[in-house]
């Protein structure tokens, strides 16, 4: 009976709210239809409120004051059904029916949430696998990424590395035909490459009847000595039109004091600090013609 499973729901703990609607959207199928119900809508925000039926139906499903649809009271009205429902409500369940049927109704409580729990149980080991699968793709993602910027910034110090070394082997060769260019102008030997430190005298002019002043000398190679840090020292022979600046290449890429130190060039008597701006000037103009001593030194301690 509906008012049997009623009290029985609300014997067992459920709030009467919730009894009531349970057994009405079940149709009144019984104890167990009602309880699948609410184990299912548990987490309803308006499971507690009242059950109201559809507006739409009132005058088709409004219960009759004992709590049975109408469908239930039309069937009443045949005299055979109507006598055994009035036997029925005439004998109420007995103590130890209710409490066996109770036993019942928890047992199949316990067996509910059990199931639901191994159900939950699975769902969540499901979910644990998916989420360590899309971690492992993204942590695959991500080395390859990481392996591949890896292997972009080796390439492009491969390339630079490349390039540096083809640029000394470029300036390594302009010295070299610098040099053959001199030793075939001036004598391959070393006392005629060299130039005598002090210019000599002026050759005599023939005399005319306006005698003329004599002509100094020009100069077009120059002789340069590099006292290096470690009391070393280079010697190259330079175009007197070439630029300091050529000088100081010739130091970087031919000492072997401390070759990573940055350097400034000097003369020590007079002294003379050159400046980037000197770099620029050819060694005629700064006065290192026909010979001259640079001294190296680091930069700060000048």
């Amino acid at each position: 009976m509906e008012a049997t499973a009623l009290e029985s729901l609300i014997e067992m703990g459920f709030p009467q709210n919730r009894a009531e609607k349970a057994l009405a959207l079940t149709g009144n199928q019984g104890i167990e239809s009602a309880m699948d119900w609410l184990m299912e809508h548990e987490n309803d925000p308006d499971l507690d409120e009242p059950y109201v039926p559809p507006q739409n139906h009132v005058q088709s499903t409004e219960e009759t004051p004992e709590g049975r649809m109408p469908e239930l009271v039309q069937s009443r009205s045949d005299p055979a059904l109507k006598e055994m429902t009035e036997e029925d409500n005439r004998r109420p369940l007995s103590e130890e029916e209710k409490r066996e049927q109770t036993k019942r109704m928890m047992e199949l409580i316990s067996q509910k949430q059990r199931e639901r729990e191994e159900r939950e149980k699975r769902e969540s080991i499901e979910r644990e696998k998916q989420r360590r699968k899309q971690g492992q793709e993204l942590s695959v993602i991500r080395q390859k990424l990481q392996e591949d910027e890896m292997k972009k910034l080796a390439e492009e110090r491969r390339r630079e590395k490349l390039e540096e070394k083809l640029a000394k082997q470029r300036v390594r060769e302009k010295i070299e035909r610098d040099k053959a260019e001199r030793a075939k102008k001036f004598g391959s030997g070393s006392s005629q490459a060299s130039i005598p430190l002090e210019p000599t005298a002026p050759t005599s002019v023939p005399s005319s009847p306006s005698q003329e002043p004599p002509v100094k000398r020009e100069y077009d190679q120059c002789r340069i000595q590099v006292r290096l840090l470690d009391g070393t020292s280079l010697t190259q022979t330079f175009r007197a039109k070439e630029q300091l600046a050529a000088v100081r290449l010739y130091v970087e890429l031919n000492r072997k004091d401390d070759a990573e130190e940055p350097f400034i060039l000097l003369t020590g008597f007079p002294r003379r600090v050159f400046t980037e701006e000197d770099m620029e000037k050819p060694l005629q103009e700064l006065g290192l013609v026909p010979s001259a001593v640079l001294i190296v030194a680091r930069k700060g301690n000048s």
